[in-house]
């Protein structure tokens, strides 16, 4: 069963780093050093009912780093025990994003590998006087559970004997009832200030085929239950969830120790038959604090909602906060593990701003991305005082702080595309780029006059022209003659059009899930989130490969989209600008 390395794969840690300091950690470090565990183990247990989004990072990088820090290993198990919402697309888009984040694991796992386990189980619960089938419907259940200030009624079903307790647990199994008629149910107490001890479910009947097991079983476990035993079957040490979870956290041991499965070997008969490592521990539950980030929507159902009303392009929009989405939009692996370093781990949940998400990027791809040039609202500019036809190629650095990224041939002749933003008739005060009778300094090439405005029939400019200062030519005397401004070109007669797709934040607001104003999330989306250009980019950005990421110079930093792109017809999503717009807008 195994999908990866016996070691959880990482990123390699910097030797001369610091070593991290969170509470999870140091707990970790405290029960290696006490000998409690002999070896760490962790999991990550997504379901696989949606696509992961960035929430999810932080968990994926705290599972698999935990694991690789300390030796250790970490097992990616899908808790797969609804099988009405779930799908192998899910499955395969979720690997694929854990292996993307730079992470391997040690074991694939499914709950439905244990399914057997988790039954034999339940009738432990049931001989050992801990567990009752129960004849109230749903509806009835919510009513005899009391409230938060009220304590809930026992079950008129829940004294039955053990014998019958296991005759009609056995006939559930047997598929001889309806949905919905009989529920298995935990007996803890009613009366407990914490509701998820209020008797809770443990099996229900559903008669769905599963995509691992198929027919075969016509009742799943619930996730409480299947998840606490998942963790005690795989020998997890340290079972790292989010504070969400924290009230979960007395009926997890409670399973685990009511169970006691280390001490019943013969429940893991099944499993060993089947050929699947069992190492049998009692887990620790340890929550921290979610991802939060402002100007985002992070349900799966809501974010589900947007992709079934046609709001985004599917799952791996450029504008969805899934990691698939996030991946396509240029967003790297390097840059999302950064984050979850500059956040930390904590006890508290507090929201991040959005700004630093864009920071991680924007610092990430400073530091490695080569530079291109690209004309988005393209402005043509003659140099009327070269000749026609003329061409030249001209060097630049790939990366001005790396030389080891090397130089590349910028083609530079007669006509040339500017951005229509670089170009002002009437300047604004403090204006540096370039004016009529102006001079600014043409990236790389040179200083340029503007001596000429064409404009069309209705008033519309659709050509400049000037002169190129052949003094001030690369080389030449003239060259670090000071001007106000530099200036961005492409060669236009070498110029590959592109799509250039400008994409940014879906919400306008910080709070897209506060509905205390009447208002939903779908009321405060971003009309401008997307929006498309055609323009056109030096010949080395149009051979870039599908998923290359590049810094338009002046515009920002973009990437080659996953699917669309070609040499021939090349496709850019903007990640990220160079500057963060959003704090001076607001």
């Amino acid at each position: 069963m195994s999908a990866g390395p016996t070691e959880s794969a990482a990123p390699p840690a910097d030797a001369a780093a610091p070593a991290r300091q969170d509470f999870i950690r140091q707990i970790v470090r405290e029960d290696l050093a006490s000998g409690k565990h002999a070896a760490v183990r962790t999991r990550f247990p997504p379901e696989p009912n949606g696509y992961l989004h960035i929430g999810h990072a932080k968990a994926i990088c705290l599972d698999f780093g935990i694991a690789a820090e300390f030796g250790g290993h970490c097992n990616l198990r899908f808790d797969d025990t609804n099988p009405e919402k779930e799908d192998l697309a899910f499955v395969r888009a979720i690997e694929d994003d854990v292996r993307w984040l730079g992470f391997d694991w040690a074991e694939l796992r499914h709950a439905s590998d244990y399914f057997e386990v988790y039954y034999l189980a339940a009738e432990k619960l049931i001989r050992q006087g801990d567990a009752f089938v129960c004849d109230l419907t749903a509806e009835q259940i919510r009513a005899y559970r009391g409230t938060l200030t009220e304590p809930g009624r026992d079950s008129p079903f829940r004294d039955r004997s053990i014998e019958e307790n296991l005759d009609l647990f056995r006939r559930m199994r047997a598929g001889e009832f309806a949905d919905g008629t009989r529920t298995l149910r935990a007996k803890i107490d009613m009366a407990s200030g914490n509701m998820n001890l209020r008797d809770p479910a443990l099996y229900r009947i559903k008669h769905l085929a599963h995509q691992n097991t198929g027919d075969a079983w016509p009742i799943y476990p619930m996730y409480d239950y299947a998840h606490a035993l998942g963790d005690a079957v795989e020998g997890i040490t340290h079972s790292l969830c989010t504070l969400e979870f924290e009230d979960h956290r007395p009926l997890y041991d409670w399973v685990v120790d009511r169970v006691d499965l280390a001490g019943h070997p013969e429940l893991l008969a099944s499993l060993s038959a089947r050929g699947l490592p069992v190492v049998a521990a009692k887990p620790r539950q340890i929550e921290f604090s979610r991802l939060n980030i402002n100007y985002t929507v992070m349900s799966k159902r809501k974010l589900t909602q947007l992709v079934a009303d046609g709001l985004v392009d599917g799952w791996d929009d450029p504008r969805m906060y899934t990691l698939q989405g996030l991946r396509r939009r240029g967003y790297t692996a390097s840059s999302l593990r950064l984050l979850v370093d500059r956040v930390g781990i904590s006890k508290q949940n507090s929201v991040i701003d959005f700004s630093v998400l864009e920071g991680a990027l924007r610092d990430d791809l400073d530091a490695r991305a080569p530079r291109r040039m690209a004309v988005i609202e393209p402005l043509k500019l003659v140099l009327t005082n070269l000749p026609e036809g003329h061409a030249e190629t001209l060097t630049f650095p790939n990366h001005p702080k790396d030389e080891a990224q090397g130089t590349r041939e910028v083609p530079f002749s007669r006509q040339l595309w500017i951005e229509r933003d670089d170009f002002a008739e009437v300047p604004p005060k403090g204006w540096k780029r370039l004016i009529p009778g102006g001079e600014v300094r043409l990236r790389g090439a040179g200083i340029v006059r503007c001596d000429e405005v064409i404009k069309d029939d209705s008033g519309a400019i659709v050509e400049l022209r000037g002169t190129l200062d052949p003094e001030s030519r690369p080389g030449m005397e003239g060259a670090n003659r000071k001007v106000k401004g530099t200036i961005h070109w492409v060669s236009a007669a070498h110029a590959v059009e592109a799509q250039v797709r400008l994409y940014d934040r879906l919400f306008v607001v910080e709070k897209p899930d506060d509905e205390s104003t009447g208002k939903t999330y779908r009321d405060h989306l971003n009309p401008d989130s997307k929006r498309s250009a055609t323009g056109f980019v030096e010949p080395a950005a149009a051979q870039a490969a599908p998923e290359q990421a590049f810094q338009f110079e002046r515009l920002g930093y973009f990437v080659a989209d996953r699917y669309d792109h070609t040499a021939a017809a090349p496709v850019f999503n903007r990640s990220v600008t160079l500057r963060d717009a959003w704090t001076a807008w607001s």
